[in-house]
């Protein structure tokens, strides 16, 4: 009997002491979006140190995508996820219009350069051609 009470105890005192944290259930791949779908909460008695846990409102009130390749079980640490931003930049060629992901590096009479998530740099000409620059920074 004083065995049982002693366990019940020491199991509440440990629940006590957890707190709630959002885990991967599935793997989450570099730049993905992350989907709630994809997210479960769960009660942990201990953190690393460094990590700062996304919270629920946090997800809720923004967008965000990861910086990284975020294992199956991980804990999404708030150093793992950047907010989310839509950057696409739009071309017109008269009647066709094209839209490519990516930020305007650089922009001239002749061409204009687009950096893309992945690191890498295109060039496209402003009469429609098309040249790869791969260098990543």
């Amino acid at each position: 009997m004083l065995r049982l009470s002693l366990f019940i105890c020491l199991f509440s005192i440990t629940w006590a002491n957890a707190m709630a944290v959002l885990v991967a259930k599935e793997p989450i791949m570099f730049e993905e979006k992350l989907n709630p779908a994809k997210l479960k909460l769960i009660n942990v008695s201990s953190i690393k140190k460094k990590c700062i846990p996304l919270t629920l409102a946090q997800l809720q009130n923004n967008e965000y995508r990861t910086t990284h390749y975020i294992n199956r079980n991980s804990i999404i640490c708030q150093k793992d996820v950047t907010t989310y931003k839509d950057e696409s930049v739009l071309f017109n060629f008269g009647s066709i219009q094209i839209e490519k992901k990516g930020k305007i590096i650089y922009e001239n009479d002749q061409f204009i350069r687009i950096k893309k998530a992945d690191g890498t740099v295109e060039k496209i000409y402003k009469d429609g051609r098309l040249k790869w620059i791969c260098f990543l920074s």
